[in-house]
């Protein structure tokens, strides 16, 4: 079994959503969290972006007894020092450097030749060599980067010293075939790549932000850039709880993480709270649905052996159990057992009675809720 490093940017890319923004409690509660879930490395903010995002760096390298935490930077000197300062008091400090590669960013964003960004690039990881050991370098728009510019990049900047190479799908254009290819071939092109750790940094503009990380790590990458919910820029980043638990569910992969998933749904819950932004009820692994069932075919099945219509327990993510939801569409094995559990045991005669009121009720009422069992049964005179 191979560990693939959990990369935590929830609250740097995370928190880039518009009306997100934490005050620096609020950030080191998640951040103390996020490092007693098993993440490998916490990205904790931009650094020289502002005072606030200094200081929150500043305040959680202070905290943070297991994971590496990681400044942001761009391929200026100036962002490299200030994220150096606020990164000194950290066990194990990450300097996360880059600059753009595809075409639209040298030409429009950079105005820059082949040759240019190639020596910013290295030149900012070697200035970020000067402060720390692990140097992570992003080449941003990676994603539509020409394979061939970008295996040169990698070489040049392995050779400067990086330690992990971000691969970044920014704009999340990739198909899941190209992303994987693309990983594949820097592990084939690229001199010197076992002397660095490919990541993903995936982006969900299409939907395919998971399935991108996962074609990744199945080429080659050992490290996810992700958030807790999904949350980030635009439609969102890679979602921690989606990669770690398709991992777990498929052991032939051969990797793992050490993320605790125990831990998911209540970290889930505070970072949605903490950050005023609801987890739509169908998000997997931790929406309010991802274990509900309303259907009575489906609740008959989960009933009988949860296994059914559930490929993960529950409480493997920190679920006390599978909600049956009593609906208009429930069959009468879920009104018997939703029946039972609040104290009515029925026979088959009295079920079939009170199902006829239950369903009369349920046409009215979106979920019938405990609390309308007992008045059902009454009303039914069984």
């Amino acid at each position: 079994m191979e560990y693939v490093e959990i990369f935590d940017t929830t609250l740097r890319d995370g928190e880039q959503v518009p009306g997100c923004k934490l005050d620096s409690k609020t950030k080191l509660i998640i951040a103390e969290q996020l490092d007693f879930l098993g993440i490998d490395i916490l990205e904790a903010g931009f650094p020289i972006s502002s005072p606030g995002d200094f200081n929150a760096v500043n305040e959680i390298s202070k905290i943070i007894k297991n994971a590496t935490v990681c400044g942001l930077t761009r391929a200026v000197k100036k962002d490299i020092d200030v994220a150096a300062e606020a990164l000194k008091n950290a066990k194990k400090p990450r300097i996360h450097t880059g600059i753009g590669t595809s075409e639209s960013h040298m030409k429009f964003k950079f105005k820059a030749t082949k040759s240019q960004i190639i020596e910013r690039a290295v030149a900012a990881v070697s200035h970020a060599k000067k402060h720390v050991e692990d140097v992570e370098f992003y080449a941003e728009d990676a994603g539509r980067t020409k394979n061939e510019f970008l295996a040169q990049v990698c070489e040049e900047v392995i050779k400067a010293g990086a330690t992990v190479l971000n691969i970044p799908d920014t704009t999340g254009y990739c198909l899941p075939e190209e992303y994987g290819y693309k990983i594949k071939f820097l592990k084939e092109n690229v001199k010197g790549i076992d002397k660095a750790k490919i990541s993903c940094h995936c982006h969900n503009d299409l939907g395919l932000a998971t399935s991108n990380s996962i074609a990744g790590i199945q080429n080659g990458a050992r490290q996810i850039e992700c958030t807790i919910n999904g949350i980030g820029e635009r439609a969102g980043n890679t979602s921690l709880e989606e990669v770690v638990m398709i991992m777990r569910q498929h052991p032939k992969l051969g990797l793992d993480t050490k993320v605790k998933s125990e831990m998911l749904y209540g970290i889930s819950k505070l970072v949605s709270e903490s950050m005023g932004m609801p987890v739509q009820p169908n998000k997997a692994i931790v929406g309010a649905n991802a274990f509900a069932h309303s259907s009575g075919i489906h609740q008959d099945g989960v009933i009988k052996r949860r296994e059914t219509y559930e490929i993960i327990d529950p409480k493997d993510v920190g679920v006390d159990k599978s909600s049956i939801i009593l609906t208009a569409r429930s069959g009468r094995a879920a009104l018997a057992y939703r029946a039972r559990n609040v104290g009515f045991e029925l026979d088959k005669l009295e079920l079939d009675k009170v199902y006829k009121e239950f369903l009369k009720v349920a046409d009215i009422k979106k979920e019938v809720r405990d609390e309308d069992i007992p008045k059902i049964i009454k009303s039914s005179n069984i």
